[in-house]
């Protein structure tokens, strides 16, 4: 299991996920669609690779916004599986 990311390590983290914003135990990111069939089938891709990587974010979903917030729940915050998940999402929406 991945440690805590230190505090001061969170800022050089976060410049490889520059569009997610940095909270004090977790990252988030809303993503925008043009609709809400679109947005699910952005959850479904999200949801095929937090499988993958035995990493789960907390999804909302409000019509065609869909809404991620990453965390390492069993650590009580920030580590590398939350760094590593949000970089591959990111390729979904790209």
């Amino acid at each position: 299991m991945a440690d805590l990311i230190k505090p001061g390590e969170l800022k050089e983290r976060m410049k490889k996920v520059p569009e997610w914003e940095l909270e004090k135990k977790h990252i988030e990111r809303t993503f925008e669609f043009d609709d809400f069939a679109d947005a699910i089938d952005f959850v479904n891709a999200v949801a095929e690779v937090a499988e993958e990587e035995e990493h789960h974010p907390d999804i909302d979903v409000r019509y065609n916004k869909v809404r991620l917030v990453l965390s390492t729940h069993s650590k009580g915050g920030l580590t590398e599986f939350d760094f590593g998940l949000a970089e591959r999402i990111d390729t979904l929406a790209e």
